[in-house]
């Protein structure tokens, strides 16, 4: 037995608002809502999906709200200097470009529509 993958789920105020960002900015292709009116979505990008669940509330928590630094989501890329151009042309919220950490990580910190911290590393 092996594990075949992970899914992240992230809880939004709007699946719907959320996944076509994950689209339109991130590039992920969306696989689909459930229930009308939506409650939940999924989205997928060479393989890897994100889960999106609609809130009970308005309240989020995000993670750098928690504890300084931090990120919600973590995406490794095989080109970095690509993905940030991609970004980019797509209007995405980058907060810092390519930046190279001392764990030898290249990194792009961007935040989504909901103000979550998505990282893109290499």
């Amino acid at each position: 037995m092996q594990v075949k993958g992970i899914a992240l789920q992230f809880v939004v105020p709007d699946v719907v608002k959320t996944a076509e960002f994950y689209r339109n900015v991130y590039g992920f292709t969306i696989l689909g809502y459930f229930l009308d009116p939506p409650v939940y979505s999924m989205v997928e990008r060479d393989g890897f999906r994100v889960h999106f669940g609609k809130a009970d509330g308005t309240a989020l928590r995000l993670n750098h709200e928690i504890r300084k630094g931090s990120f919600d989501l973590y995406i490794i890329v095989s080109d970095i200097d690509r993905m940030l151009i991609d970004l980019k042309a797509r209007n995405a919220d980058v907060l810092e470009g390519v930046v190279k950490r001392i764990y030898r990580s290249r990194e792009i910190t961007t935040r989504d529509c909901d103000g979550h911290i998505v990282t893109f590393g290499d």
